[in-house]
């Protein structure tokens, strides 16, 4: 193998290197919570309609305004008009994506696992975990609800491995009535 040669592999791999380590440097790790931890430690629970989402820059990083209409309140209180500001976005041309942010589309409806801390403002908990969204079955007419995380592999930290989990395409009734159970078990 002749120097210009070695030279361009051996740069070749430098650079691969770099990508993979600005990768793994920029991954994010979630660990999951189970449904009934979701409900104890929300200080909310509420069913909201997406109004609409605004990405904007905030102190050298993109983040993503969105407004939700609050239609029902299973735990705590919630306003009616909610507002939930997550990392990452499109503005112009610059688009910024964090793994585990849920994006929002107008007109969706979701069940939303808040917290409140001692400061200002409302978190979703969990991102993706505390993220359910509503969606009609073409066929059947009947309403099922999904969680965001239940594609997207968490790290448990019981087994110390990757997993997925979570609820998948339950229909509505039935995740109500879980989500009255998890609230009656968190209220004894």
């Amino acid at each position: 193998m002749g120097y210009r040669l070695r030279r361009k592999l051996l740069w070749t791999l430098f650079y691969i290197g770099l990508t993979v380590l600005a990768a793994a440097a920029s991954a994010t790790t979630l660990v999951r919570l189970s449904f009934d931890d979701l409900v104890e430690k929300a200080t909310a629970i509420t069913r909201a309609r997406c109004v609409g989402s605004i990405s904007v820059w905030r102190n050298r990083e993109i983040w993503t305004d969105t407004e939700f209409e609050v239609l029902e309140v299973r735990k705590g209180t919630a306003a009616g008009i909610l507002h939930i500001s997550l990392p990452g976005g499109r503005v112009d041309h610059v688009q910024s994506h964090v793994d585990g942010v849920p994006v929002f589309r107008a007109g969706e409806e979701v069940y939303l696992f808040l917290w409140r801390g001692r400061g200002p403002g409302t978190y979703l908990l969990g991102w993706t975990q505390g993220t359910f969204r509503i969606t009609r079955d073409v066929n059947s007419g009947v309403d099922r609800v999904t969680q965001d995380s239940a594609a997207t592999p968490i790290f448990d930290s019981t087994t110390r491995e990757f997993r997925h989990g979570g609820v998948r395409n339950l229909p509505l009734a039935a995740f109500q009535l879980r989500l009255k159970q998890a609230l009656d078990r968190a209220n004894r």
